[in-house]
């Protein structure tokens, strides 16, 4: 069987390669001519433990090559980025260039599947694009949605074990779909329809962002009334049926920052709790940059100098490269433009240099630093000392601090 991937992703790349893996003959298809180049070398172009490896495996034994174009499948899968735009109105530009460019390839008896988190009846809408440009294959082919649901850093195991949800246009396109899926993946296969799946997809991350702004707001509170949000939440967790998460300097990445709106855009009278957690969430950035400015502030007061600041972590979570979306990045943005040239030294360790940042070694920046703010709560950081003699903005647990301390 052949399929072809367009989108070699953070999604689309590991899947490819997990189905490669397991006997699927795949082509991978991207817009940039480096991360096909690379590819095709079995170079991985983002960070993911034990991924590397088997990318070289499947491109040497050439059950994988990646191309800047299309070529004849047997299915095709959609797992390109669905960004938003203006006023947070959902954009699937990206997921109907890619239908357009694999529709002069498509055949009677072929599969049809979005993985990309769309809005709700996406996967109808790229239907009709399909069926007026090939009006042939109506009823001939099998078009379902089945979207993505991994962790960044566990990707491997959970493509293959997570349970997935899968919704066909009609019951034979769920099962087409099913059939594919089940050569790969041994966790559950949920039967829906689309918009069923669509939904479900959008469900589970404003869940996550809903819980996300209820302890973000816990912090907020926490820090006014002089309470320790960290020791507080792991009391309230002692009570059998509450689960409260920890909180941070915001909500990042491409899933959980961004899928609520996909409700808001389209249901904006009733989905109030879901926009209010995003409110929440963005402002709690927000309000991290205020309290590291204002820190600066108050140490030149008292010292006479500009402090040397070290913002610990860019990525959107820990341990990972993936800088999308990110709070901890637009944290650091925002204290760079208004501390009036004071020494700011930025961390990644995952990442090794930005187009836009100058990045210091952890351990350098902490050496350095007057105040050290923690927004990404990277391993490499739980192994440095508590020192006394610098201010510590603890955002995300680090020393399990006081945030104001």
């Amino acid at each position: 069987m052949k399929a072809c991937f367009m989108g070699l992703g953070y999604i689309g790349l590991p899947t490819a390669i997990i189905a490669a893996k397991h006997g699927i003959q795949i082509t991978g298809v991207d817009i940039n001519s480096t991360v096909v180049d690379k590819t095709n070398r079995g170079e991985l172009h983002i960070i993911e433990p034990g991924m590397e490896e088997m990318l070289q495996e499947v491109v040497k034994s050439g059950m994988l090559h990646a191309s800047t174009k299309p070529e004849i499948s047997d299915a095709y899968f959609m797992v390109v980025p669905t960004p938003f735009k203006g006023n947070h109105e959902p954009d699937v530009s990206y997921v109907e260039a890619a239908t357009r460019a694999v529709i002069p390839f498509l055949k009677e008896g072929d599969l049809y599947v979005i993985e990309s988190t769309s809005p709700i009846g996406t996967t109808e809408a790229m239907a009709e694009i399909i069926f007026a440009e090939r009006p042939e294959l109506e009823n001939k082919i099998y078009i379902a949605y089945c979207p993505e649901r991994v962790l960044p850093g566990n990707v491997i195991y959970e493509l293959i074990h997570n349970d997935r949800v899968i919704g066909g246009l009609n019951p034979c396109s769920t099962e087409k779909a099913i059939e594919f899926y089940s050569q790969f993946v041994r966790g559950t296969l949920h039967k829906t329809n689309a918009r069923t799946a669509e939904m479900c997809k959008l469900t589970e991350n404003s869940s996550r962002d809903v819980q996300i702004a209820f302890a973000n707001e816990l912090s907020l509170i926490c820090d006014k009334a002089g309470i320790n949000v960290w020791e507080l939440i792991n009391l309230a967790n002692k009570h059998p049926r509450v689960n409260i998460l920890q909180p941070g300097c915001g909500v990042g990445g491409h899933c959980i920052a961004v899928d609520p709106y996909f409700i808001t855009a389209d249901f904006p009278m009733e989905s109030k709790i879901i926009g209010t957690a995003r409110e929440i969430n963005n402002y709690k950035s927000f309000w991290c940059a205020e309290k590291v400015h204002n820190a600066m502030l108050e140490f030149e007061l008292k010292y006479h100098r500009k402090p040397t600041v070290a913002m610990m972590g860019l990525a959107f979570k820990p341990n990972i490269d993936d800088l999308r979306e990110s709070p901890a990045k637009y944290i650091t943005t925002k204290v760079m433009q208004s501390c009036n040239n004071a020494n700011i030294l930025v961390v990644e360790p995952n990442v090794k240099e930005h187009n836009v940042f100058k990045l210091t070694d952890y351990k350098e920046a902490y050496d350095k630093a007057d105040i050290v703010v923690f927004m990404v709560a990277h391993d490499p950081f739980k192994s440095l000392p508590l020192s006394d003699d610098k201010i510590i903005l603890d955002f995300c647990g680090i020393f399990k601090q006081t945030i104001s301390e």
